[in-house]
């Protein structure tokens, strides 16, 4: 019996020593810095088969795991692993951590070109210190489990990535050592360093500023079972808005939503649940009160008038029909928010188990909005709040993590408002360009009905009043009146912009200069909070004093923000009004006040006009050139404009 005992407890330490050496990688005892691994476990000959010839297509599956080991004196907050995947590989499952992109899986790693697959760590974002934890590797290393599909040849072919890394600019990683079916590197200190940073720094909140939204994801009260959450929105873009916000992300530990105030899922309903884990585990949970089991929710804001409403409002920053201004318009509406009650499942049943959702997304309902991609959670200090009951005191959040989303442009994204310039010294506008927000779809039938090459004719003012067919007919009557050449066959195409904005210079003398702003809605939605912002010259934004019908500031870079008064903050859309037999849009107008006191200006030469107009928050397309100044002529055809705007504006 002893010896059977002795046996079975040599087997015992061999089998603990066999364990060990799998949980650390190789050259752990090399590696004083973050230790990074790759290592292919395998992969499987999976359908359709190809034929011999044809080897290279043949689909395998392959899984592999990553780990992230802190070997050094500082914590690793946040980390990010770097794998350039050269093979097109495509990822179908990842098990901790998340795309930092918040792509979905399954996820084509060619789809990079060439760059690396960013994963970012989840639930394990943090790696302590072996020296504050005694070595444990739980709280230490983060592995990260792979499978995936690679079109690769047959064996022996290890289909490895190219690198390995971490994301973090603290750390140098160099080339990784290819051990086989293994890639090993160890990331040191990169001298910028900020390691040496307290864990409250580490943990410090992001500062809303640029062009930025950041949400925060504050856990408010903790239970066993269950949390409250407070989901925040701010948007730090100096000039970007948000219309309609729909938000989404992507619940990691089966989690579902019980209930919201300030805020509604698209899609109500419990089925998920109910015939999922969720409702074989709370079977006691009536689940026809559930609001939403989808994996990835969408959620919306409500309107105003569910504000008060004692079930679903009675949240601070919620309930404007999912609308965000910039802060340099009105920072009390900058921010929106919504409350929810989330159930966890196992093995999260504890108080202080808690773990945000991932891969959120936003955007707008507007095409004026701006497209934006959003990293993934990070966890920061608490958030505080204000005591409820109006003691002197602050309430802190339980937990909280913010993510920040960053505005991204699409590369062939065009305009959706555009600019004209007029000026009181020659009769004549400069239009919008041609094709200026998009040209028309051209089919066999219409190749030729309008030009999208050639330039937009010069227009009458009152023209700007008139939509683009009438627009046209006026073009050439008007090149026909002044001898302006001859008109082009077929006519340039028209500008497709929703908004056009004209900018007149209306006066110069001694002391100063003015511009007429007007905007014009020739959509078939009304605009409200509208904002714009125009450029100018360094010289003429010197000069800038105030506008009159409207609210203008001077932001500083030359750039003068300007919203409508209160009253005058809705941007009409087009619409038929009686004694004209065309549409004509919705209409705001400014005269803005320039001084030269300061300044050495020309204002005939061109100085008076701007460079660049952004409506809300989108960049307006611009003319390709200003009016002349070789003769100053009749300011007639302005007055009859101004005329004409007057009494459609009384119309209106």
């Amino acid at each position: 019996m002893a010896s059977v005992a002795a046996v079975l407890l040599l087997l015992l330490v061999v089998a603990q020593r066999s364990l060990a050496q799998q949980q650390q990688p190789e050259d752990a005892g090399g590696c004083n810095g973050i230790l990074v691994t790759y290592t292919l476990d395998g992969r499987d000959k999976i359908r359709p088969f190809v034929p011999n010839d044809d080897r290279d297509s043949q689909p395998y599956a392959f899984r592999a795991n990553a780990t992230v080991r802190n070997s050094g004196t500082h914590p690793l907050r946040s980390w990010v692993l770097l794998l350039t995947f050269v093979h097109g590989e495509i990822l179908v499952s990842v098990d901790g951590a998340v795309l930092t992109s918040g792509a979905d899986l399954p996820y084509n790693t060619s789809t990079a070109n060439g760059t690396a697959t960013s994963l970012t760590g989840y639930p394990q974002t943090d790696l302590l210190t072996p020296i504050a934890t005694a070595g444990d590797l739980a709280k230490i290393q983060a592995t990260v489990g792979i499978v995936g599909t690679v079109f690769a040849g047959p064996e022996p072919f290890e289909p490895l990535p190219s690198a390995v890394s971490l994301a973090d600019p603290s750390y140098a990683c160099p080339p990784a050592t290819n051990n086989s079916r293994s890639l090993t590197t160890c990331c040191v200190s990169a001298g910028s360093n900020n390691n040496n940073a307290t864990d409250d720094e580490q943990a410090r909140r992001r500062v809303v500023a640029g062009d930025q939204l950041v949400i925060t994801y504050d856990v408010m009260q903790a239970y066993e079972s269950t949390y409250l959450a407070l989901v925040t929105l701010d948007n730090g873009a100096p000039l970007a808005r948000l219309d309609g916000w729909q938000l989404s992300w992507e619940w990691q530990r089966r989690e579902f939503i019980r209930s919201m105030r300030g805020a509604y899922p698209l899609e109500v309903g419990a089925g998920g649940c109910i015939y999922g884990p969720q409702g074989h585990f709370y079977q006691g949970v009536d689940f026809s009160k559930v609001l939403n089991c989808e994996r990835t929710p969408v959620v919306l804001d409500l309107p105003p008038s569910r504000a008060n409403d004692p079930d679903l409002g009675h949240i601070p920053h919620c309930c404007r029909n999912g609308t965000i201004l910039p802060r340099s318009m009105d920072p009390a509406q900058s921010r929106s928010a919504f409350q929810m009650e989330v159930y966890k499942m196992p093995p999260d049943l504890n108080r202080s188990t808690l773990h945000p959702p991932a891969s959120f997304k936003v955007r707008g309902s507007s095409p004026l909005n701006p497209d934006y991609a959003c990293g993934q959670p990070v966890p920061v200090t608490p958030s505080e709040y204000p005591d409820p009951s109006g003691l002197a005191s602050t309430t802190l959040a339980v937990a909280s993590w913010q993510a920040v989303c960053n505005i991204t442009t699409p590369p062939k994204k065009p305009p959706s408002c555009c600019v004209s310039f007029s000026a009181f010294y020659n009769e004549s506008v400069v239009p919008c360009r041609t094709c200026a927000c998009g040209c028309p779809q051209q089919t066999a039938l219409s190749a030729a009905s309008c030009s999208t090459t050639a330039p937009a004719m010069l227009l009458p003012p009152y023209a700007l009043l008139m939509p683009s067919e009438r627009r046209s007919k006026e073009a050439v009557s008007w090149a026909d009146q002044k001898g302006l050449g001859d008109v082009p066959n077929p006519m340039p195409c028209a500008d497709s912009c929703g908004v056009s904005i004209n900018w007149h210079v209306a006066t110069d003398f001694d002391g100063g200069w003015s511009a007429r702003m007007t905007l014009f809605n020739w959509g078939h939605d009304d605009v409200q909070d509208w904002f714009a912002a125009v450029v100018m010259d360094d010289q003429a934004y010197a000069g800038f004093p105030q506008a009159y019908s409207f609210n203008a500031t001077a932001l500083g870079n030359s750039t003068i923000f300007v919203k409508g008064r209160e009253g005058f903050d809705f941007l009409l859309r087009e619409t038929n009004i009686s004694g004209v037999d065309y549409p004509v849009p919705g209409k705001q107008q400014s005269v803005l006040s320039f001084t030269k006191k300061t300044t050495s200006i020309d204002v005939v030469k061109g100085d008076g006009f701007p460079a660049k107009v952004f409506f809300n928050g989108d960049e307006c397309a611009m003319p390709l050139r200003i009016p002349s100044h070789g003769t100053r002529t009749t300011i007639v055809p302005l007055l009859l404009f101004c005329f004409a705007a007057s009494a459609l504006l009384f119309l209106l």
